[in-house]
């Protein structure tokens, strides 16, 4: 493994990425706040999908999302906020076009032990639309808008996460 260069960038000017908030929900949208969760291989403890069928599972277990994009698609006039379009980690110090580069393969080691790998793009669904101005969910679809997706994750560390936490982003070679 090796660590992306602007993980490395970031940490050499002080702004490490962090976890900006941490939500969970008994099923739907939005996702509340909590200041601590405990990550196993099915998820985050007290979050849920309705649709398992789509969400949820080893392999869609944790869905990210930055801030940096929510500040972006606010400034476009959605109505969007953390925890709104169903991310279980709103992830700060990570600006669009890092993200960008973000896909399957990538891991990332939180400061308390938790480790993570992207799988896959998160298609949307209609239950996030609320959060976009005249209901277009699909502002966060990938195929129509590139490194504007959230992203789906398998645990591959369990254990403790806490919002503030800072982790690190390393790419598969």
């Amino acid at each position: 493994m090796r660590i992306n260069w602007f993980v490395r960038e970031r940490e050499e000017c002080g702004m490490p990425a962090t976890v900006h908030q941490i939500s969970v929900s008994n099923g739907g949208v939005p996702k509340l706040p909590v200041r601590v969760a405990r990550v196993s291989l099915e998820g985050l403890e007290g979050d849920w999908q309705n649709d398992r069928k789509h969400h949820g599972g080893p392999d869609r277990a944790v869905c990210l999302f930055p801030l940096s994009l929510i500040e972006l698609l606010k400034a476009e006039g959605h109505p969007i906020a953390p925890g709104t379009i169903g991310e279980n980690l709103t992830l700060g110090g990570v600006a669009p076009d890092e993200w960008a580069n973000l896909g399957p393969g990538v891991r990332l080691r939180f400061a308390g032990g938790v480790q993570l790998e992207i799988v896959s793009y998160c298609n949307p669904c209609s239950n996030i639309r609320d959060s976009f101005k005249g209901l277009e969910f699909n502002r966060v679809k990938q195929d129509l808008h590139p490194g504007h997706s959230r992203l789906y994750a398998r645990v591959r560390q369990e254990g403790t996460i806490t919002t503030g936490e800072t982790l690190a982003i390393e790419s598969a070679e």
